[in-house]
């Protein structure tokens, strides 16, 4: 048998690291021996196939995407942020987007004005809104600070800024022409040839910048075709008028007899009686469009006499019955007025003096109204002689 002395001794020392386990402690031999430095363990062999160029260059393309996709979340998130923040306007303004530009025209527009701060954010923005839509032609108001998102949404729903066109009641075709040539906000030149007198609606029409004068005129032609279909399906039996036009052209003469929406059905009532019972309707806007056409009475110039009995193809007072077309276009109030006129036996009416009108069933009666209407006008001419002396009167001398 061994000595357990003998035994114990064999394990101390370097020449015993051999035999010791990985963390049990050094013991030197000597105390020269545990002067010198220990020697550094090797580092471990990379296999084969971590040293392979295919592995590197995948490690290489990984790094790579992991760094491109942080700069492109990084890009995406600056990019969204621009697009949903307050824009660079301090005041509201107007920004006409023309027919046919493209998204990218209309992006470096509004960053010239000043609208948006970045063209290319608001385009690829735009095309991650719109998707298969486009940002609609039209003139719109942006608010102040509005972002790129609300001009794009609001630019995609087309709810462009309106401007309005309005025809008064009673305007005839060649008035209505003059008015769209003044209508700055129109472009495009009117139709050479005008359409018939009585064949536009007199309304107020919407319509956004860019838009014709021709454009306009057919909207009011359409509108008038609609009207008269429907009202001439709602009139009253027995009218004594055969034609839709029949219709137009006496409430044109109601038109112009009345401005008051409550008398025109009594006015109307007034000329179908007296087409009913074969009397000429003696109605004074027919002498002057007989003498003046669609250009209208100047202002200054009053009706004579002669006028009344100089023949014309529209003087009611010569001709019977109806004039052969309208003497200016009706709006839909009068055509109503035409097609349900008040049941009355009124063959007579004359102004009162006050803007409405005096209505008899007997000349005795008509003739008593207008002579309270002659004096009610002398004492008025009167009035306003006396206001334009005393006016003369206070000016200084020498002007």
């Amino acid at each position: 048998m061994n000595d357990p002395k003998d035994q114990n001794r064999s394990v101390f020392g370097r020449a015993g690291d051999r035999a010791s386990t990985p963390s049990g402690p050094i013991v030197p031999v000597s105390p020269s021996q545990a002067l010198k430095p220990e020697q550094a363990p090797q580092p471990p062999k990379r296999s084969r196939r971590a040293r392979n160029q295919i592995v590197v260059f995948l490690n290489f393309i990984l790094s790579l995407i992991i760094f491109v996709a942080i700069i492109g979340i990084g890009v995406f998130w600056y990019g969204h942020s621009e697009f949903e923040a307050n824009g660079p306007l301090d005041q509201t303004t107007d920004y006409m987007v023309r027919d046919g530009a493209g998204l990218n025209q209309i992006a470096a527009g509004l960053e010239r004005q000043g609208i948006i701060t970045n063209q290319r954010i608001f385009s690829l923005g735009a095309k991650g809104v719109l998707g298969d839509d486009t940002l609609k032609a039209g003139e719109y108001e942006i608010k102040a600070g509005a972002s790129m998102r609300e001009i794009v949404e609001l630019m995609q729903s087309g709810k462009s800024i309106l401007h309005t066109f309005t025809v008064p009641e009673g305007q005839t075709v060649q008035q209505v022409f003059d008015r769209l040539r003044e209508a700055t906000v129109l472009v495009g030149d009117l139709p050479e040839e005008m359409p018939a007198e009585g064949a536009l609606l007199p309304e107020t029409y919407k319509f956004s910048r860019g838009t014709t004068r021709a454009e306009i005129i057919d909207q009011m032609a359409k509108a008038q075709t609609r009207a008269l279909e429907q009202i001439w399906e709602r009139r009253a039996p027995g009218l004594p008028l055969e034609t839709r036009e029949e219709l137009v052209i006496l409430a044109s003469i109601v038109e112009k007899e009345t401005a008051r929406a409550d008398e025109r059905p009594r006015v109307a009532g007034v000329f179908i009686n007296r087409l009913e019972r074969g009397i000429r309707l003696q109605s004074d806007p027919t002498i002057i469009y007989g003498l003046f056409g669609g250009a209208g009475k100047p202002s200054d110039r009053p009706i004579y006499k002669s006028d009344i009995e100089k023949p014309t193809p529209y003087n009611t007072y010569v001709i019977d019955a109806l004039p052969p077309t309208p003497i200016a276009n009706p709006g839909r109030e009068a055509m109503e007025a035409v097609a349900n006129p008040s049941r009355t036996k009124d063959l007579y009416f004359v102004a009162d003096g006050t803007g409405g009108h005096a209505f008899a069933e007997t000349l005795d009666e008509h003739n008593t109204n207008v002579a309270r209407w002659r004096r009610l006008e002398a004492e008025r001419q009167k009035a306003l002689a006396a206001e334009k002396a005393a006016a003369d009167a206070e000016k200084p001398e020498g002007n």
